[in-house]
């Protein structure tokens, strides 16, 4: 008779090794990410560009330039993630690297068309790069973790989880723009920046051990060479 592996608990789920620290990091990356889908069209059509404002129109189409820097950006974090092997390091890399993007975008972005344009591509870059390697690759490491001893049926319980905490993040982020932004927009992107800055820290244990794990190869690698 074929024995089936017991399915995953809630708790059990959020106690794997990573979870936590890739679900919170989700949140803040998918905070920032749908601030600027629900508000980006706004912000353009309010802030003069290149000494004019920018109809409605030309706002919704100019803002959809963050989506396509944010699929390049999800096709590099993979790509990243593979050659070195780190899922931790490349998603706080880009993290931390979003936070200059969106100062660079918030002072520069008024300049012309094309200085907002690349801007907002960069942003969406290092944004939305974290955001899709998180919710794809790192859930499918996390529902297979050797902790797990073989078990497979976490996998849809720890994507389910990483995944909502996001969503939470992404009701959330809105949101406080709404609140923000009757007072400034140079509120809005602090906020954005300091959710940008938390979601890296909180990876900072996971980014220690990889690091480590890395020397730890190398030096091997090393040892072994000098000996042959």
């Amino acid at each position: 008779m074929e024995i089936r592996d017991q399915a995953v608990g809630f708790m059990e789920a959020w106690g794997i090794p990573g979870v936590a620290p890739f679900a919170f990091c989700l949140f803040f990356s998918k905070l920032v990410a749908y601030t600027f889908l629900y508000w980006l069209p706004f912000y353009i059509s309010h802030k003069v560009i290149g000494g004019e404002y920018l109809s409605d129109s030309t706002a919704r189409m100019l803002s959809s330039l963050f989506d396509v820097g944010g699929v390049f950006g999800g096709i590099l974090a993979g790509y990243v993630s593979d050659y070195i092997d780190a899922r931790a390091i490349t998603a706080a890399s880009f993290m931390y690297c979003a936070i200059p993007a969106l100062f660079l975008y918030h002072a520069y972005g008024s300049i012309s068309l094309f200085c907002n344009a690349a801007l907002m591509i960069a942003a969406g870059l290092f944004v939305n790069g974290p955001y899709a390697l998180i919710t794809t690759a790192v859930s499918a490491d996390l529902g297979t973790h050797g902790s797990l001893k073989g078990n497979s049926r976490a996998l849809a319980t720890v994507t389910g989880i990483v995944d909502a905490t996001g969503s939470v993040g992404a009701t959330i982020g809105p949101l406080l723009t709404g609140c923000l932004s009757s007072r400034s927009w140079d509120s809005v992107f602090i906020m954005l920046m300091v959710a940008t800055l938390i979601a890296g820290l909180l990876l900072t244990n996971l980014v220690i051990a990889e690091v480590k794990v890395k020397l730890r190869t190398r030096s091997s690698s090393s040892l072994e060479e000098s000996q042959i």
